[in-house]
């Protein structure tokens, strides 16, 4: 019998310098056992340093790439990143609908790693309305979960509360990361409403500076574990690890002059080298 792939498939923006958006998404996919798919929503051109320029996809041509995936290959999961305006965001939304999407995995994407805004003003309300209900689970960091909310985020209690507040806009799941702040473990707040239970995710703070693309990369791990079959809870566990590893393995290597990528290959790698 004809095997077949698990496929996972990210709806987000081109990084040019590799790092980040559908670069690590594809790659992590790849890393993770699955056969990785496409929707570009904008071409950035950006590297380690910052975003030099946005150049946004038209949302005509954003859906008939949509269109072409899911009429051919439907992903058996879908990590939905950077998509800039709300025009843009609703028409991602509509086709998802269309196609019977699930286990999809919402990034609210809102600035690079250098600070620069990748999401227009007006599209912050569009992600609420039009994306999260549909999401299996959102997974923002601390600043973006602020700029959802409209507060300031400061402790552990403010990132639980944050979860359980952020639930209203319908997601299954909410994970809110605390990469951003403070303290030698990173604590991680899994919220879900169904059960009305808050999950507590730890990890060791890596020290590095190579940290790019650290958001794609753990959502697209958690798309690629559910596109396996796992529970969302597995999921997010499993993908949490992977990145902590990557972001080890990353941090001995030198790429560029600002912030460097995470090692999405570095059990592959371990492996080549030890064969070499």
């Amino acid at each position: 019998m004809k095997k077949r792939y698990k496929t996972a498939l990210t709806i987000a923006g081109s990084d040019s310098s590799g790092g980040a958006g559908i670069q690590a998404d594809i790659k992590t996919f790849s890393a993770l056992g699955c056969y990785g798919m496409s929707v570009i929503t904008a071409l950035t051109a950006q590297n380690t340093i910052g975003v030099r320029a946005i150049h946004a996809v038209p949302p005509e041509f954003a859906a008939e790439q949509l269109e072409a995936i899911f009429t051919d290959i439907p992903p058996d999961s879908v990590k939905i990143g950077m998509l800039y305006s709300a025009e843009l965001i609703e028409t991602v939304a509509r086709m998802l609908t269309r196609h019977h999407a699930g286990n999809i995995v919402l990034d609210p994407v809102m600035a690079a790693q250098s600070g620069d805004s990748l999401l227009q003003e007006d599209a912050v309300e569009a992600v609420k309305t039009h994306l999260m209900p549909m999401a299996s689970v959102v997974t923002p960091n601390v600043p973006e979960a602020e700029i959802l909310l409209g507060r300031r985020i400061t402790n552990v209690a403010g990132m639980e509360k944050a979860a359980r507040d952020l639930a209203a806009f319908e997601s299954k799941s909410i994970l809110v990361k605390g990469g951003h702040m403070e303290g030698c473990e990173s604590t991680d707040i899994l919220f879900v409403p169904s059960q009305n239970r808050l999950v507590p995710i730890q990890g060791a703070r890596v020290n590095t500076r190579n940290n790019h693309g650290t958001g794609c990369t753990l959502s697209s791990a958690i798309a690629s574990f559910l596109a396996h079959g796992l529970p969302l809870e597995e999921a997010v566990l499993k993908a949490k690890d992977y990145l902590t590893s990557a972001m080890e393995a990353g941090a001995a290597y030198e790429i560029g002059k600002g912030h460097g990528p995470v090692h999405h290959f570095h059990r592959l790698w371990k492996t080549l080298d030890r064969s070499s």
